[in-house]
């Protein structure tokens, strides 16, 4: 169970909320561009089309029913997870107050870089507070630990599943998609690198690559 006392405890809770805040900010930049989005992100954005709540609200739905998926798979929540389940849609709905729709492909695209790049800071404050995975992480490694299923191929399957699921149901599927498959990896692994908490006192953990559970299935 991770920590959770200790003198970088401030630190850590202040990475956790503000990490959460810049996720969900970084997706309603995203979402705002219109060009496609990560693969929960799609899934959320289709399922709003279709019903009478907003994308955040629908977002913390789908985190809320994910988490009930842990249960048969003997997961084990943190207080970051829970943080994360409530708080990136709520974030996200924050974000599409004060992010206006953009027209210009050029500002679609600096919007959607914006997004990306907000997203991936966040990622490394909340995955380097080192307080628990997020809901869809835990359900990869879950699938992992109870099926043998190596991550990649649950990562595979959980995402693509949201993906066809969400672009079936209206969401945004485009370039944006692919860029966000491609690019956030390596961008989560160069800021985590930089904001990583030290449990035994350090400033930060040495630079390595993340495993693949420690990279956020976004959304």
């Amino acid at each position: 169970m991770t920590k959770v006392t200790g003198r970088r405890l401030p630190r850590r809770i202040l990475q956790l909320v503000v990490g959460v805040f810049l996720f969900g900010l970084g997706i309603s930049f995203m979402i705002r561009a219109g060009i496609g989005a990560a693969p929960w992100d799609v899934l959320a954005q289709g399922i709003a089309l279709r019903v009478p709540l907003s994308f955040g609200t629908v977002s913390v739905i789908l985190s809320l029913l994910v988490l009930l998926l842990w249960i048969p798979l003997r997961q084990r929540p943190g207080i970051g997870t829970i943080v994360n389940a409530l708080g990136v849609g709520v974030a996200a709905d924050v974000g599409f107050l004060i992010i206006p729709e953009v027209g210009s492909l050029w500002l679609r695209i600096l919007s959607f870089a914006t997004g990306l790049t907000v997203l991936a800071v966040g990622s490394g404050l909340y995955i380097g507070a080192h307080f628990g995975p997020g809901p869809r992480d835990g359900l990869m490694t879950g699938l992992h630990a109870r099926l043998g299923w190596p991550i990649w191929l649950a990562r595979t399957v959980v995402e693509l599943s949201a993906l066809v699921a969400g672009w079936l149901l209206g969401g945004v599927v485009g370039l944006g998609t692919v860029a966000f498959a491609l690019l956030v990896g390596p961008m989560c692994q160069f800021f985590l690198t930089i904001f990583a908490v030290r449990l035994d006192g350090g400033e930060s953990r040495p630079p390595r690559a993340p495993r693949s559970d420690e990279l956020p299935a976004v959304g």
